[in-house]
């Protein structure tokens, strides 16, 4: 926080962004004087928004108007919302809520339906699977032309599978036997010790596993154990951007909308705005060093690692005149849950 704000400034700052926020119009120095308890004349309050205006915090779109609140206000703003301890009321009703979701795929989406619908604005969730997730178990599933599915459950309930077609073919036997090898002698490892465990054991050729570990080499080279590995990113609400007043000419805001369609631009952004530790909220104002056409936006998220090492971020995308104490405390429960949650 500023230190050349003083507590009395800091105060009249937070309520001209507050009522902005919530009109939409320029701020007079008469409405803020009439929400003080303390009484301070209209006049008192416009030497303190001529200081605040000096300093960058606010501007003035017409000599008679009042003042509106500059990015650097909002900042200001949000950031002190996000240091303060909010109340937390809803935690166990979205834990209840999600473990009721059969699987992870289902949580994160249902997560950021939540997200967008508390916050009006883009609710993101982005999974990030690691190598130290755990193994549940495999499937193998014969398809015709030499080509077989392969899924994966890990211990978090991320489930992923894909189709791969092999160089030689395998008799629905020799899948079942790799399927039953890999679930007896690898399920509960992490994802890390089974490829090196597995890279060992291929490579020292046991006279006793040489057939299946052959077998088995061919389809670990097709991405068996990498299903999944991609980072998986949903996101809803993008139309609630449209309408706003965000000062983009039509093809900024069509520059917006495929920036957002894009996967990898998307987890670019959350990994250069949510750097932080995990479990605390973040919020990053004006978004323009990550896209120009981002510069009215603000981000407000969390990082959260689950107990089998999937790495998720969740957060709300949306203008800077957004109800932020709202948007916080839902991204601060909603991350609460997460991490509360049993597997």
């Amino acid at each position: 926080m500023d230190q050349e704000l003083n507590h009395r400034t800091i105060e009249v700052l937070h309520s001209i962004v507050h009522s902005y926020i919530e009109s939409g119009e320029p701020v007079p120095s008469r409405s803020i004087s009439k929400q003080r308890r303390d009484h301070l004349s209209p006049a008192t309050i416009r030497n303190v928004m001529a200081d605040l205006a000096d300093l960058g915090y606010l501007d003035q779109p017409h000599t008679s108007a009042g003042r509106v609140p500059t990015e650097k206000a909002f900042r200001h703003y949000a950031e002190a919302l996000a240091a303060s301890r909010l109340a937390l009321h809803e935690p166990a009703r979205y834990r209840e809520e999600l473990v009721n979701c059969d699987t992870l795929e289902e949580r994160i989406a249902h997560t950021t339906h939540i997200l967008t619908t508390m916050s009006r604005n883009v609710g993101i969730v982005a999974a990030i699977p690691a190598l130290s997730q755990q193994l549940d178990q495999i499937e193998i599933v014969p398809l015709p032309d030499r080509r077989v599915l392969l899924v994966v459950m890990m211990r978090d309930r991320m489930v992923r599978n894909q189709v791969v077609k092999l160089d030689e073919p395998m008799s629905p036997e020799d899948l079942a036997s790799i399927r039953n090898y890999i679930n007896q002698n690898f399920s509960g490892w992490v994802l890390a010790r089974i490829r090196a465990e597995l890279q060992q054991r291929m490579a020292a050729e046991s006279a006793a596993y040489e057939g299946l570990l052959k077998k088995l080499e061919q389809l670990y080279n097709k991405g068996l154990l990498e299903v999944g590995l991609e980072p998986q990113v949903y996101m809803e609400g993008a139309s609630n951007l449209v309408g706003l007043d965000l000062q983009l000419t039509k093809e900024k805001l069509q520059e917006l909308f495929r920036t957002l369609e894009e996967k990898k631009r998307v987890l670019f952004l959350l990994d250069q705005f949510l750097e932080g530790a995990s479990g605390a909220v973040q919020v990053r104002v004006g978004l323009g060093e990550a896209h120009s056409s981002m510069h009215a936006l603000s981000l407000i998220g969390i990082n959260v690692t689950l107990p089998g090492g999937l790495e998720a971020r969740l957060a709300v995308l949306g203008p800077m005149r957004m109800n932020y104490a709202r948007v916080i405390s839902t991204v601060a429960q909603l991350g609460m849950a997460f991490r509360t949650m049993p597997q």
